[in-house]
């Protein structure tokens, strides 16, 4: 049962991510707008995906569990070249590219540095959906984002958090473990 229900969750995830932008992608052209669309949410996105890829690939993970990231940073860098073509300025997408490339580099440099940054991942990645709220709630105009999108992320997360769940129901019976704990009795 529980293989079973491991296998669903890996492959679900796998496969709405596969999909994960082509809502909001679709949604954009449909609306030939990126109103709505945080540029700086879009761009911590893509610095946290850039970083998980760059960590898995680091210490050479399998694949399978990190399948996901380069699909969702394709999909995420024509995201951005559309946020940028919409808003009249394709151009001004040239460093942001160059930053990211060259961070895939320099992220391996040092082994303190992959280890930083991805210790930093959770932060850069709440910090790309504050930027996209503070976003919304500023122009108190949705655009051309999609719900879709978004509901689609919140899956992808629910699935994680039965594992943060069980993380830490394990931890609160270790510690219940040794808080009971009897003492040894010391053989004379």
């Amino acid at each position: 049962m529980e293989a079973g229900l491991l296998w669903f969750c890996n492959w679900s995830t796998l496969g709405v991510c596969a999909a994960l932008k082509l809502p909001q992608i679709y949604a954009q052209l449909a609306a030939r707008s990126a109103r709505g669309i945080s540029l700086p949410s879009l761009l911590l996105e893509l610095a946290g995906f850039l970083v998980f890829l760059r960590y898995q690939c680091y210490y050479g993970n399998p694949l399978l569990t990190y399948l996901e990231y380069p699909i969702l940073i394709a999909q995420d860098v024509i995201l951005l070249l559309f946020v940028f073509h919409f808003n009249g300025n394709v151009k001004q997408a040239a460093p942001y590219l160059a930053v990211f490339v060259s961070s895939w580099f320099i992220l391996s440099l040092q082994k303190w540095i992959i280890d930083l940054a991805m210790n930093l991942c959770t932060f850069i990645s709440a910090a790309s959906k504050f930027a996209q709220l503070q976003y919304l709630w500023k122009a108190q105009d949705s655009g051309a984002v999609s719900a879709l999108t978004w509901g689609l992320s919140a899956y992808t997360c629910a699935i994680l958090t039965r594992f943060v769940i069980m993380l830490a129901l394990n931890i609160w019976v270790t510690a219940t473990v040794l808080r009971y704990r009897k003492p040894a009795i010391k053989a004379e």
